[in-house]
């Protein structure tokens, strides 16, 4: 009998994990079970492999504990049995339920024909099962089928494996009963006639050949940069002005940034991190193998900084342009002088795996973790300058407000709060969402920004569906945005405060108006949206799909 070895094991439960946007748990337990140095080649496993896997060790158990008696009536005798029964039963009990149940259905049906004994009709009912079960013989898909559509568990099991991205939606459906606000119902086809992007303003983006996690715009030039789990991050040209053309999946002008470490046994080396500096002359990426590289605008590698050891999750270039601060899943974030080539200082506070850094200034910057905690940092000190604690889950994002005088986080613990320099605790607490929030972007609007008459406000996204828009002075919800069916991955306000891009678990990607609250376009792709970002003008947007595609689309209003 062949037998699952554990590394294969590890390897399905990894891409499950994916599949279903648990992209923090995913780093730290492949980064942990040796993922990159599995011989198993991802590009051959199907999608939901790992839910097809357990369906049928519980059709297995379902059809042994049924078949254990061979007089069994497999046509009106077969019993369906719960999952959790076939989980935590063992098969001897599994056996006498089935029995106990047959015993009581045949005693229904005899006392309905109100012939028990009789023996003619033992006669009629043995002749008729012969007959079934040569129809079964004859065709036993029928009875597998009917198996399938009669059971609701088997229905909603054969969605997640037909659809990776329904595993996301099952669990969604399954929680709204425990209390959560449901997503507002806007169907694509009553938007999709005068919101949804025409096809001369998108082009599409290929090369990459697995998910596109990452993306950013060069500040200064028409370059973006895509990040993949295919081991390559991608400079693309784009041509400036309106697109003059549809789809474009002919060549284009795009480098290719091969992210290899020199051990030949991996297989896989995601890019999890890119960052433009500031005047648009090189990327920084970040990669599971603990490694950050600077590349220059044509593709060339620069530099690489070797120190961590585990996957870098978030990499961050200061303002002025000479130190790159990245945090990893070893728990640490070290700032890289970046001229010199080399370590400056590293920061070992976290107890667990850093999901966020941002700078506060060109010297100063924050950081989150899965341990709940976030520390405030300063090059040369030893020690945090300000330890922020108050969530009671994993802080997924921290982000400065534009003039470096307020911090935002936001955590598994299903809320966001604001921090000041000038206070221990947080100054506001966010609890609107019903679900994990998974990302927070301030707009820039205000003082410090090229929009200073604008009010400041932060958007955060949750996988309860909705953006929500909040006035960080008054510590109050601006405005609610439900438009997206599933978890939102990543929002993007334009550089001129007046519109937000999000990306979904929904395969959409909606641009809102921020005056009006509502959707003014929107487009469907065919997987999973995990970034979407804006352009120096403001008239392109990119997205990042799960589907090895990067969509650039025409904006104009």
């Amino acid at each position: 009998m062949t037998s699952i070895t554990s590394v294969e094991l590890n390897f399905l439960v990894f891409r499950y994990m994916q599949e279903s946007g648990f992209t923090h748990s995913a780093f730290a337990f492949g980064y942990e079970a040796g993922i990159n140095k599995c011989p198993i080649d991802g590009n051959l496993v199907p999608p939901g492999a790992l839910v097809t896997f357990v369906q049928k060790g519980l059709q297995y158990l379902e059809m042994e504990a049924n078949l254990s008696n061979c007089d069994a009536d497999l046509d009106e005798d077969f019993s369906f049995l719960q999952p959790v029964d076939l989980i935590t039963k063992d098969m001897h009990e599994l056996r006498k339920m089935i029995n106990e149940r047959r015993k009581k259905a045949q005693k229904d049906r005899n006392k309905e024909s109100g012939k028990e004994n009789g023996g003619e009709r033992v006669r009629v009912r043995e002749k008729e099962r012969h007959e079934r079960e040569k129809e079964c013989e004859k065709d036993g898909a029928k009875v597998e089928n009917r198996k399938e559509q009669e059971s609701p568990e088997n229905q909603i099991n054969r969605q997640m494996v037909i659809d990776q991205e329904d595993i996301v939606t099952v669990n969604h459906e399954e929680n709204a009963a425990f209390g959560g606000p449901e997503p507002m119902d806007i169907s694509t086809t009553s938007t999709s006639q005068s919101c949804e992007f025409p096809s001369s303003d998108v082009t599409i983006l290929e090369g990459h050949t697995s998910e596109v996690c990452a993306g950013a715009w060069s500040p200064k030039r028409s370059l973006l940069a895509s990040g993949s789990g295919d081991s390559t991050a991608r400079i693309w040209t784009i041509a400036e002005g309106r697109l003059k053309s549809g789809s474009q999946k002919g060549p284009l002008n795009v480098s290719v940034l091969k992210h290899v470490s020199g051990r030949t046994n991996e297989s896989r080396n995601d890019v999890t991190s890119l960052d433009w500096n500031g005047d648009g002359t090189l990327l920084a990426t970040g990669s599971c193998d603990g490694q950050a590289r600077i590349w220059t605008t044509s593709g060339e590698l620069r530099t690489t900084l070797t120190k961590h050891k585990g996957p870098i999750f978030s990499l961050k270039w200061n303002k002025k342009g000479d130190y790159l601060l990245t945090g990893s899943c070893d728990k640490t974030a070290i700032v890289w002088d970046v001229k010199a080539e080399e370590w400056k200082q590293q920061f070992e506070f976290h107890s667990g795996a850093m999901l966020d850094v941002d700078w506060r200034n060109n010297v100063s910057f924050a950081t989150s973790s899965i341990d709940n905690m976030i520390y405030v940092c300063k090059i040369g000190e030893n020690r945090p300058i300000k330890t922020f604690a108050g969530h009671q889950g994993e802080v997924n994002c921290v982000k400065w407000d534009p003039t470096g005088s307020l911090l935002a986080s936001c955590s598994d613990d299903i809320t966001a709060k604001i921090w000041s320099m000038k206070h221990d605790k947080y100054i506001h607490d966010f609890r609107e969402h019903s679900k994990e929030i998974y990302t927070i972007r301030w707009s820039p609007t205000g003082p410090g920004t090229n929009n200073p008459n604008k009010k400041l406000v932060l958007a955060s996204a949750s996988f309860d569906s909705t953006i929500k828009l909040w006035d960080v002075e008054l510590g109050k919800l601006v405005n609610s945005l439900n438009g997206h069916r599933d978890g939102v991955y990543s929002v993007a306000f334009s550089p001129n405060g007046e519109y937000l891009a999000s990306g979904s678990a929904d395969k959409s990607m909606h641009i809102w108006s921020l005056k009006e609250g509502k959707i003014v376009k929107t487009y469907t792709g065919s997987g999973n949206v995990f970034e979407v970002c804006w352009n120096k003008e403001g008239d392109k947007i990119a997205a990042c799909f799960n589907n090895n595609v990067v969509s650039v689309l025409d904006f104009r209003m």
